[in-house]
């Protein structure tokens, strides 16, 4: 079986409120649109944004219960850690770990998304970020 990620969803319970957050706060553009989800495409896979009710009731999910997990979003240096987690900050985010330096090196911080989903902005100097995004570990 290939080793890849196609799609990621999260339940959100406002579309405009995470619109605004990942539009003005990452600078993402949907490539698609409706009243229930907004898709993103991403390098090599797809981000849904699904409001809770809909994305619950197609996952035959009651509670809407989850597992605990942070997404990443990896910048080419560590002036932009900060920089980011101010910026989303001032679009609908909240700061749940200001930024500073992990056991296993570089620099990073948490800010939760509008909704409480966890982000991870950071820096690993060990890490090659090229043009589009991709990440390539321990480089």
């Amino acid at each position: 079986m290939a080793q890849h990620v196609s799609l990621i969803t999260l339940s959100v319970a406002d579309l405009a409120r995470s619109r605004r957050f990942y539009g003005e706060g990452f600078g993402w553009v949907p490539v698609f649109e409706n009243d229930e989800v907004l898709f993103y495409q991403m390098n090599g896979f797809v981000l849904g944004l699904w409001l809770g009710a809909p994305f619950n009731a197609d996952l035959r999910r009651e509670d809407g219960a989850s597992s605990g997990f942070a997404l990443a979003h990896n910048v080419g240096g560590r002036d932009e850690v900060d920089a980011l987690l101010a910026h989303l900050s001032a679009h609908g985010g909240h700061v749940l770990r200001p930024a500073d330096a992990p056991p296993h090196g570089g620099w990073r911080g948490y800010v939760a998304d509008p909704d409480g989903h966890a982000w991870e902005i950071a820096w690993n100097p060990a890490w090659k970020v090229d043009a589009e995004g991709r990440v390539t570990f321990g480089v």
